[in-house]
Parts: structure tokens; C-alpha cells; sequence
């Protein structure tokens, strides 16, 4: 008996005596999210501005004295309208004096073609020499041509005169102003500037990485500072060939699908691009495919945050399917303000760490959250 509890003791003893395993740690919890294409997530949004679609400067075709204003700045005017008056004076003087020259040109022919027809008469029998008649028709062809001058120049004067008052090329909104009553003017120098009835335009500039995913009839959403909650549907109706020479940025042009009357020139707007349909994606795949260039890989757009450098190399933490952490070579096609674009290196729908890249470990168990406010890194 003595012995057996003496056994049972040491045994006891033994087993306290060894080192007990540790507990496996909690999972860390990180941040993170799947990646998705950027033509999925991209959408580019810039800031415009509505105009008329047609704008045009307004002047006289001659110089002169402007002498008459009939609008003002934000009137509405109709085709045709009388917008404003240059002295006539001097236009009617040139125009008084060419149509004079024109009847005197005209008394001239007459007489010329009479005594063209004596001549003739005289000529067949033989009662003037030959070369009287030509003398005759040579001033009969004088007076002709002087005749057909004189008219020209009487037209000429007639339209210098009209010229002196402006009318409106089109119904449109008067918005600028650019001469005051009793100015001298030159040919040319525009006085109004009509913006066109009609279609209404929002122009707006993009950066050169927004531009490669921009095409013409591209939908878009139009917010108006002045409208607020209310968004109007756009199309891309032009992108600029080249860039501007100050800020590097390409213009664009779209059209408005239903503006109403609440919508007013010059108004500040934000445009929202869409992606591109599912037919022109498939179409431009197919193109490409068909082509002898390369494939085009797939890029993923990621938050600035979750970039991670190894070595030289960018890279990113990816969350495999066991939960556990590898680090992944990236290949980066685009820096941006708060994202980076990927080209190579990430598969679609593979889950990265977004945020506290720097407080995780290779093979590390994690367990992912969500981010509060995921569109932030999906915009």
C-alpha cells in the first residue's frame, strides 16, 4: 500500500515538473478587402461647367461709330433681331454715290447701243467705212462693261450700308458684352457674344490616366452645385486631340439628354464617367484579340495604403485561403494621390491587406475586417 501511493506521488511529481504547451495566439485582425478590375471600380469624376454648345462673338463687318444698343447682357433675342447700329452716314453717301454712277453708266449704254444700231443700218449700205462701225462697237462694248461696273459697285455700297446694322445669327442668350454706345470700331471687333438656343453642353477637362478610359458616346452623371440631389444624364460628345499646353489636360465636351430650363449657362458641375457597356467591352476584347499586339492584362486599382516594398520591389500583403499572410511582387502602372494602379502581380477577387501593411509577418494567422467605409478606396 505504502508503495503504490509513494509510485502514484512521483509520477504526479513528474508531470508538474514539465513544461506545459502555450496557447495558440488569437488571430490578428487586419483590414482588408478583394481587389476588383479597375473598369469595375474606376470612376473618374471632374469637375465643369455647363455652356451652350454654340457660342459666337457678334460684329460689324465694316468700321465705324457705334451709335446704338438694342440688348443687354442676358437678354434672350430671336434670329433676325436688330441687336445694335453703326453711324450710316458715310454708308449712305457711298451708296448715294454709286447708284448715281450706275444711271450714268446706264444713259451712257443706251446711247452706245443706239448709235450702234445707226452704224449697223449705215454699214449694210455702204454709207459708213468699216472701221467706223468697229469704233462703235467698241465703245458700245465700254459702256457695257462700265454699266455692269457701275452696278457691282452700287451693290457693294448697298450692302456696306446693311452692314452698318447688326442682327442676330440665331435665337440664343446675349452673354457678353464687349463695345459701348459711341465707340469707334474696327471690321471685326465683336460687340455681343450670343450663346446658341438649343443643345446644352458641359465642358470639362481630364487627366491623362482618365483619358485612356474615356470614349466618345460614354455615359455620364452631371450634379449641379445649384441643383442639388438632382442628377442629369450626359454623353460624351467630344475629347480633345491634343493636350493644353498649360495644364497638361485634355478637354471634353458632353451633351446634356434633357436639361430643362433649370439648367443656366455657367453653372459649376461635377461629371461622373460610367464605365463602358458590357456590348463595347466585348467588342473592344474581341478587337484586340484579333489583333497582332499583345494581350492586354487585366489592372486592379488598390489603395496608397496598402502598398509594401520588399527589397525594391512594391509589393502587397495577400490574405490566402487559410487565412494566413504571403507576400506578393507587384508590378505599379500608376501612382496616384491615394491609390495605385496594378498591372501585373493580383488576381481578381483575391483578398488584400489595406491598411497596417507594416504590422504583419509573412505566414502570420489574421483574421480580415472589413473597412468601415469601403467605397472610399473603391472611388
Amino acid at each position: 500500500m505504502g508503495a503504490c501511493f509513494g509510485a502514484t506521488a512521483c509520477a504526479l511529481l513528474l508531470a508538474a515538473c514539465q513544461p506545459q504547451s502555450a496557447a495558440a495566439p488569437d488571430p490578428r485582425p487586419v483590414v482588408a478587402g478583394p481587389v476588383r478590375a479597375a473598369t469595375e471600380v474606376v470612376s473618374a469624376s471632374v469637375p465643369g461647367e455647363v455652356q451652350a454648345r454654340y457660342s459666337t462673338p457678334l460684329s460689324f463687318r465694316i468700321a465705324g461709330k457705334l451709335i446704338e444698343r438694342n440688348v443687354r447682357l442676358g437678354d434672350s433675342v430671336k434670329s433676325g433681331q436688330l441687336l445694335a447700329r453703326l453711324d450710316p452716314a458715310d454708308m449712305q453717301k457711298n451708296a448715294t454715290s454709286a447708284q448715281a454712277q450706275l444711271e450714268a453708266a446706264q444713259h451712257r449704254l443706251v446711247f452706245a447701243q443706239q448709235q450702234l444700231e445707226r452704224d449697223r443700218a449705215q454699214a449694210r449700205e455702204n454709207l459708213i467705212a468699216r472701221a467706223q462701225l468697229e469704233q462703235t462697237e467698241d465703245a458700245y462694248a465700254s459702256a457695257l462693261a462700265q454699266r455692269q461696273q457701275a452696278a457691282q459697285q452700287a451693290g457693294l455700297a448697298a450692302d456696306q450700308l446693311r452692314y452698318a446694322s447688326l442682327s442676330a445669327t440665331h435665337a440664343g442668350v446675349i452673354t457678353a458684352e464687349q463695345a459701348e454706345t459711341g465707340q469707334n470700331l474696327s471690321a471685326g471687333q465683336p460687340v455681343y457674344t450670343l450663346a446658341w438656343s438649343g443643345e446644352v453642353d458641359v465642358i470639362g477637362d481630364v487627366a491623362e490616366h482618365t483619358l485612356a478610359a474615356l470614349s466618345i458616346g460614354q455615359p455620364a452623371n452631371v450634379t449641379l452645385t445649384a441643383l442639388p440631389g438632382r442628377v442629369l444624364k450626359a454623353r460624351v460628345r467630344e475629347l480633345a486631340p491634343a493636350a493644353d499646353a498649360q495644364s497638361r489636360t485634355w478637354r471634353v465636351k458632353l451633351t446634356l439628354v434633357q436639361p430643362g430650363p433649370e439648367v443656366r449657362l455657367g453653372m459649376t458641375a461635377t461629371i461622373a464617367f460610367q464605365p463602358a457597356t458590357a456590348a463595347a467591352t466585348a467588342t473592344t476584347a474581341t478587337a484586340a484579340s484579333a489583333s497582332s499586339a499583345a494581350a492586354v492584362t487585366t489592372q486592379f486599382l488598390i489603395p496608397a495604403t496598402a502598398l509594401f516594398h520588399q527589397g525594391q520591389q512594391p509589393a502587397v500583403w495577400v490574405v490566402r485561403a487559410d487565412d494566413t499572410l504571403v507576400l506578393r511582387p507587384i508590378q505599379v502602372a500608376r501612382y496616384d494621390a491615394s491609390h495605385v494602379l496594378v498591372s501585373s502581380g493580383l488576381k481578381d477577387g483575391e483578398r488584400v491587406v489595406w491598411q497596417g501593411v507594416h504590422t504583419v509577418s509573412a505566414g502570420e494567422k489574421v483574421r480580415v475586417i472589413a473597412p468601415l467605409h469601403a467605397e472610399d478606396f473603391a472611388s
